[in-house]
């Protein structure tokens, strides 16, 4: 028997009432790229997390797969789905600048 999966998208709850749907691998962040937004997969919060029970973000990714399989004879196609949550807890800088 073979099984070959595939994800085709993952689904973000980022935990403030949006979702992100990803369906690339997303870029990986670098310093230079300072607060300019992802390119293909991100999300930017408005607010801290700081009023969250916890003061933090439920996030949760949910993947969404096809696992294509062949043995004895038959071959299908079986979807699957799975999920993981992380607390994300969101601060804030400010900057004062005095004359």
């Amino acid at each position: 028997m073979t099984a070959t999966a595939q994800v085709n998208r993952i689904v973000w709850d980022m935990g403030d009432g949006s979702t992100v749907t990803c369906t690339t691998p997303g870029t990986p962040y670098a310093d230079s790229y300072g607060d300019r937004s992802s390119p293909d997969c991100g999300h930017r919060y408005e607010r801290t997390s700081v009023s969250k029970p916890g003061g933090v973000y439920q996030v949760t990714a949910t993947s969404y797969w096809t696992v294509i399989w062949a043995g004895g004879g038959a071959t299908g196609t079986i979807p699957l789905q799975l999920s993981d949550s992380a607390q994300v807890r969101i601060g804030e800088l400010q900057v004062i600048v005095t004359n």
